[in-house]
């Protein structure tokens, strides 16, 4: 009969019609209006049926056989309201009237119109039940073929006894492998472009994230500058006023060390005398106050990059000598016990910068007998040992005290500047806090670090690492 062919046919035209109808809505429909978008759609689905009918077999000169069920079928899994598949069925049926109007059209339009109505109840079905798709799908399409076979042997114009035995056997499973092929083709069709959705909107946010964080980036560039700024011009006053201090300061300290000098030979030369010696005091507190410019100063230079190294032979023995020489007379007076010990096997020098090292050595010799009372205070000078793991060469300068030690919470904090351990300490003890700063930061200078180990109440080791060359 043809049947076959006519439906492979039908089959060929839906599927290139499906793809000139995405390409339209693809590049044209996706951007109009919603609602007119809505009506496009309807009507497209019943032009769909008209190619149909246009291609399908002309069984006699009014009968046409062909696949119009089949977009019926695809509407009602596409809409998730029933009234678009009544008008879309019924819209299919009157596109029928227009290769003429006779018998078989009039039957035409009553079974479209009743398939519009079972669909619609099909597509209530589908959003109602939680089956997987695929049963929804092929129950869709097992219950509109069995509908329209019986609709055609009853309205139809053809007999029915004829219909029955002789043309649904063959028509009937090809419409309904046709309409599972179609729909497999559009399925795929389908996640293929929603795939392609996917990544297009994946893109798009990528794009998106990548803008906010190049923004993002040149936020925290300009506002890293600005910090970067603002410290260095802090540095730079602080250099600045510091430098312009010590030149008054000294004056000061001259005139009061002239002042102390005469003071004293006028008390011998009445005997001695229990009065203030005012030049001695104010000597002494311009001393202490030269002391915090010039730690000031230091560290403005190190935080302004302004700090030279010099870099030398520097004599770990004489390094030694002179530090043990230097507070010897504070352990006397604080009756501390102070040992300097050297390790056998050391070389006699390393390559640094002895002035730097010896302000490094001096702030963490004061801050141990400032902070120690009874005990000991250690200067060991060492190589490290092997669970340090370091590269190459370094010494070690240890300086072990008995002290007050320092709580595990707060080893950190007393390397930052105008920070202690606690609040209290430099009320009680003195001192602005920017010893170990300034000593950290030296020691970076010159290729090292400061390590620290301490427990509250059992003292405390600073270790300056050097690299030997």
């Amino acid at each position: 009969m043809g049947f076959g062919k006519m439906f492979l046919l039908n089959l060929g035209m839906l599927v290139t019609f499906a793809y000139l109808v995405n390409v339209v809505y693809k590049y044209a429909l996706s951007k109009i209006n919603p609602k007119l978008n809505y009506v496009l759609s309807v009507l497209i689905f019943v032009f769909s049926g008209w190619v149909c009918m246009e291609f399908g077999f002309q069984l006699s000169e009014n009968v046409i056989f062909d696949l119009r069920l089949v977009p019926l079928i695809i509407a009602s899994a596409v809409y998730k309201k029933p009234l678009p598949l009544v008008l879309i069925g019924l819209g299919i049926g009157l596109a029928r009237l227009t290769f003429g109007v006779n018998d078989a059209a009039i039957a035409g339009l009553i079974n479209m119109s009743i398939m519009g109505a079972i669909c619609a109840l099909l597509n209530i079905w589908m959003r109602r039940t939680d089956y997987r798709l695929v049963i929804k799908a092929l129950f869709t399409i097992l219950v509109a073929n069995v509908f329209n076979t019986i609709n055609i042997g009853v309205f139809g114009v053809i007999p029915a006894r004829q219909y029955l035995l002789e043309i649904a056997p063959v028509t009937f499973p090809l419409t309904v492998g046709m309409s599972i092929a179609f729909a497999l083709i559009l399925w795929d069709f389908q996640l293929g472009r929603k795939h392609t959705q996917e990544l297009s909107y994946a893109n798009n946010l990528l794009q998106k994230q990548t803008e906010e964080l190049r923004m993002a980036k040149l936020a925290l560039e300009e506002r890293a500058e600005q910090l970067a700024m603002a410290s260095q011009y802090k540095s730079e006053f602080l250099a600045n006023m510091s430098h312009e201090l010590r030149t008054p300061l000294n004056s000061i300290i001259n005139l009061a060390q002239i002042l102390a000098e005469s003071e004293e030979g006028e008390d011998q030369g009445k005997g001695g005398d229990d009065s203030p010696n005012f030049g001695t005091i104010i000597y002494k507190s311009g001393q202490d106050l030269l002391g915090i410019i010039n730690d000031i100063l230091d560290l403005s230079k190190v935080e302004a990059g302004h700090m030279e190294i010099v870099r030398e032979p520097v004599g770990l023995r004489e390094m030694a000598d002179s530090l043990e020489m230097h507070f010897a007379h504070i352990a006397r007076q604080k009756n501390i016990r102070f040992e300097v010990r050297i390790e056998e096997g050391l070389p006699g020098t390393i390559v640094s910068d002895a002035q730097r090292v010896k302000q490094i050595m001096r702030n963490l010799l004061s801050n141990a007998f400032k902070f120690t009372h009874h005990g000991q205070v250690k200067l060991e000078i060492r190589k490290p040992s092997g669970d340090d793991g370091l590269p190459g060469e370094w010494i070690v300068f240890a300086v072990t005290d008995t002290g007050i030690g320092i709580p595990k919470s707060k080893q950190e904090a007393v390397f930052e500047a105008f920070r202690q351990a606690d609040g209290s300490i430099s009320r009680r003890y003195g001192g602005t806090g920017l010893g170990l700063s300034i000593s950290k930061n030296l020691a970076q200078l010159l290729g090292g670090h400061i390590r620290l180990q301490s427990q509250e109440g059992a003292g405390s080791t600073f270790s300056l690492y050097l690299p030997i060359t």
